[in-house]
């Protein structure tokens, strides 16, 4: 039988803060020294109070608006209660049934959610020597095991969760969707999104059913912390071939939670699938409510930047760029800004195809030109000879010493004008 491909994601996006989420330890982590941007809130350390950081809010707010989401005036934060050795407090501070954002949409795909969470520390497997072990047992080589160790840098920092509906039936489907989601968390200038770094991870939430089926299947498998879009792509294509097969085998697929082997190319189970209720939400208590006013809102969505899919517009129907140029320049906040400085078609050229640029204050004149011609050929007589004694070589002496001078110059132009000079 042919089934048909259920899709939904889950996109975590970790914001470009100065500080972390609820304490003022510095959120730029990647490529730290472990366990050195930590305090008691992060820590989890008994007594420690979160206190919320205002601008990842404000950012969090912003991408809602940006997707189209209608926002909460009144939200607050919850507890997520899960144990892992990630989560030092028990608990993450989250949002459950009032998200600052809700019910948005990008590309025809409905958005359930945007909201706000903390980040939790990063597990570390090696083969380290543990400390436990004495010298003499390391000397006489005994068999390490790995370790697991736990850097704590990560453990707060502002997150910001997009849920989307199981709006998706295939994985070239969702990658368009996930590179334009990226393509507007970068131009709203709130997180690099760089999957390699961890700023942007996805997970996929998979099911197939029967075409004619007008129900959501009974089960749905969450392939976890994907940081490429390449392996998201595989790990979709993979597990809906596996659910396909349990299927025609009469098999209904286990509710879990799965991984992605890079090296194998397949997922791997990680554990049962969890409910919401499984999580005991309540509010957060150390974190009173949060009270927006529409005013607040409407400033905040004045304030956002021409998004990507209006800027492809404008460069095709203003500028007349092809969709392969424009989709380049509209992808690279660099290059855009670039363009739009002296827009024009052989700028966008230049750009995409990496050649240095020359701006009108840079262009050399012919009077420029001239002025300079002719203080070199009056001060290299013996070039002057020997060029007139038919050595080639004499020129191009000459119209090195008018590059050093001016730069970029046309050579045909300034052969000619040496000519006219030294008649």
């Amino acid at each position: 039988m042919s089934w048909q491909t259920v899709l939904g994601f889950e996109v975590h996006i970790e914001l470009g803060t100065n500080t972390k989420m609820f304490c003022a330890c510095p959120a730029g982590h990647f490529g730290q020294p472990p366990n050195t941007q930590t305090c008691p809130v992060c820590l989890g350390l008994p007594g420690a109070l979160p206190v919320p950081n205002a601008k990842a809010i404000e950012w969090c707010v912003k991408l809602g608006l940006a997707l189209g989401c209608e926002i909460n005036l009144f939200s607050k934060f919850d507890r997520k209660n899960y144990f892992y050795p990630d989560l030092a407090k028990g608990y993450q501070i989250s949002q459950y049934d009032l998200p600052f954002c809700h019910h948005g949409e990008l590309l025809g795909r409905k958005i359930t959610r945007v909201h706000m969470e903390e980040d939790t520390a990063k597990l570390l497997h090696s083969n380290f020597p543990s400390p436990r072990l004495g010298e003499g047992a390391q000397r006489a080589g005994e068999v390490q095991k790995k370790n697991t160790y736990i850097d704590f840098n990560r453990s707060g920092v502002p997150l910001v969760e997009v849920v989307t509906e199981p709006d998706f039936t295939s994985s070239d489907d969702a990658l368009i969707f996930l590179k334009e989601l990226q393509a507007i968390v970068r131009t709203l200038g709130i997180s690099t999104a760089d999957m390699e770094k961890g700023s942007m991870r996805l997970e996929a939430n998979i099911s197939v059913k029967h075409p004619n089926s007008p129900k959501l299947p009974n089960y749905k498998v969450e392939v976890k912390n994907v940081n490429s879009f390449r392996f998201i792509k595989k790990a979709i294509d993979f597990e809906v071939t596996r659910q396909s097969n349990l299927l025609d085998s009469g098999i209904t697929p286990k509710q879990e939670t799965r991984g992605f082997s890079e090296s194998k190319g397949e997922t791997v189970s990680q554990r049962s699938k969890e409910e919401a209720h499984d999580y005991r939400y309540f509010p957060e208590p150390d974190i009173p409510p949060l009270q927006f006013t529409q005013d607040q809102v409407e400033q905040w969505r004045s304030q956002l930047p021409i998004l990507p899919a209006q800027i492809r517009q404008d460069l095709i129907s203003k500028y007349n760029l092809s969709p392969q140029y424009t989709a380049i320049i509209s992808s690279d906040k660099v290059m855009y800004t670039a363009f739009m400085k002296n827009p024009s078609k052989a700028l966008a050229d230049s750009l995409v195809n990496k050649r240095p640029i020359k701006s009108e204050v840079a262009v050399v004149s012919d009077d420029q030109l001239r002025s300079v011609a002719q203080k070199v050929v009056s001060a290299n007589p013996k070039a002057i000879a020997d060029l007139k004694s038919g050595k080639q070589q004499a020129l191009f002496f000459l119209i090195g010493q008018i590059k050093r001078e001016l730069g970029d110059i046309d050579v045909s132009l300034t052969q000619k004008v040496i000519g006219d000079i030294i008649k």
